[in-house]
């Protein structure tokens, strides 16, 4: 594939489909964030308990799992909103329910209908997951790969806009309106999420106006293939099943075997007291009435897209999901310890703030920007690799950040490299990702890859903590950065055998 110039690669900015996906991006940051840390923030000021502020947090399995359900949007149409067309219809559907939700939880004080608010915030966050899904569809059908990268740059563009202005601005906007943690206004919050329920309204127009991806008959599935019915019940399968297994060994292990073991309780004892054996033994019942209800061909409409991924690469197949599963392992795992590191370095809340928020946000959003222009004109795995190498490497500034102390221009020097290279990175990656996946389950492809992208990442995060107390900042930042070098390796292999297939692709004789 011949290089493109500058000037064609700055025109990748110029169409109306990036405008659109930077609209379509704003909409999809704002109530994420709602659900999430502005949410915990009212509900603290309301004086809800910790824990329960913690359950709450469950709420973000919506965005975890919405690859189960995403291909209700690949195989079915909507009653009455299907002439809108596929990708438009179920965004109308999701940024309707957002809108509500998001109104229906400005009349819910958590101090009196606490329940009400946590049932309509999940609604929220499984309306705000379908439209991430429904627009990842859209971007990926709207263009081809080459402008991919240009369109993931305008849409991160806005949704960190969004981001920024869900829990910075909503913070402002409840404190302006007369709730304190001092003195909490149940008023003051219901304005904050009626204002920010209006703001979804014009990217509901803006899907109202946009055209419907171009996507020819022959790459779309068959709406009579699978029932309506198969597939919800497919989906509600597979629900059951990603949540009744894990809870089922988890109350096998708080079960007390060992007293039975040992003759201090009989069996039956174990039947009539002990209820962690006997949740397990309900989770064991659901767990084996989904297996024998359904076979193979019962999660077919799941389960097809990830066989087609597999027909497809074949054993390649394998290096590919290594590197996506690795590719923001540095960035990631380094990440969750950020905020901790600078606070323990003697920074002040007003500094990281301010560093964080205005050198972070503007810096990728030019890294997303730069990476969009390079994709462009270089191609995506070059990008791709540079992206993944900068991304581990900026985790040395914060090793040097940990032996200089307070140091406010290294902080925001690594803050604002890293940042760039976070964009950069994430740039090319959603041009790989969209590169990998087949148009005839543009929805439920993509939503399968990007969960993988975060699983074994944050699955790791979740020690990083750890590894602190044991090795100290130094030695972590220093493992991080060689988390990096694996997915540069498996890059590196990719790249090898895209270059050998090229000439002999060129070679081969027209049909």
């Amino acid at each position: 594939m011949p290089r493109k110039t500058w000037r064609a690669a700055l025109a990748a900015y110029a169409s109306p489909s990036t405008l659109v996906l930077l609209l379509l991006g704003f909409a999809a940051g704002m109530p994420y964030m709602l659900v999430f840390s502005t949410l915990s923030v009212w509900l603290r000021e309301a004086g809800v308990a910790r824990e329960t502020i913690g359950y709450a947090s469950l709420i973000g399995l919506a965005y975890a799992f919405k690859w189960v359900w995403s291909p209700l949007l690949d195989q079915w149409r909507l009653p009455l909103l299907y002439r809108l067309g596929r990708r438009r219809s179920w965004l109308v559907l999701a940024q309707t329910l957002v809108i509500l939700g998001l109104v229906g939880m400005s009349f819910c004080d958590p101090q009196k209908h606490l329940s009400w608010l946590i049932a309509i915030a999940v609604v929220v966050a499984f309306a705000s997951a379908t439209q991430d899904i429904a627009i990842d569809a859209y971007r990926l059908e709207i263009a081809e790969d080459s402008q991919q990268a240009a369109l993931a740059a305008s849409y991160m563009a806005g949704y960190r806009v969004a981001a920024l202005l869900a829990t910075a601005g909503a913070l402002f906007f409840a404190e302006g309106f007369g709730s304190t943690g001092y003195a909490y206004l149940h008023k003051a919050w219901a304005g904050t999420y009626l204002l920010f329920g209006l703001l979804m309204v014009p990217a509901l127009l803006t899907t109202l106006m946009m055209r419907e991806p171009a996507v020819t008959l022959r790459t779309q599935l068959s709406a009579g293939r699978y029932t309506f019915s198969h597939q919800v019940a497919s989906v509600l399968v597979l629900i059951i099943l990603l949540v009744s297994v894990p809870a089922m060994f988890t109350q096998l292990y708080n079960t007390d075997f060992a007293s039975v073991v040992l003759g201090t309780e009989s069996v039956a004892g174990l039947f009539m007291d002990d209820r962690a054996f006997l949740r397990a033994i309900l989770y064991i019942t659901l767990t084996a009435l989904c297996l024998s209800a359904v076979g193979r061909r019962g999660l077919a409409p799941v389960l097809t897209p990830v066989n087609d991924f597999i027909l497809r690469y074949r054993w390649q197949a394998f290096l590919l999901l290594g590197l996506i599963a690795t590719y923001r392992m540095s960035d990631t795992v380094m990440g969750v310890m950020a905020n901790v590191f600078y606070i323990d370095q003697g920074f002040t809340k007003d500094q990281i703030a301010s560093v964080s928020k205005v050198f972070g946000l503007i810096m990728t959003l030019v890294g997303a920007g730069v990476g969009g222009l390079l994709i462009v004109r270089f191609g995506i795995l070059p990008i791709l690799f540079i992206g993944g190498a900068a991304s581990a490497g900026t985790n040395l500034l914060f090793l040097m950040l940990a032996d200089m102390g307070p140091n406010l221009r290294m902080l925001i020097v690594t803050i604002s490299l890293d940042n760039f290279s976070s964009g950069l990175a994430t740039s090319a990656f959603v041009a790989y990702l969209s590169s990998l996946t087949n148009l005839k389950f543009s929805a439920t492809q993509y939503a399968l890859l990007s969960s993988i992208m975060l699983l074994l990442p944050r699955l790791i995060g979740g020690y990083s903590g750890v590894m602190v107390e044991k090795y100290g900042y130094h030695q972590f930042f220093l493992i991080t950065a060689i988390m990096g070098v694996p997915t540069l390796v498996l890059i590196a292999i990719h790249w090898f055998q895209e270059a050998r297939r090229e000439p002999i692709e060129s070679e081969a004789p027209e049909a």
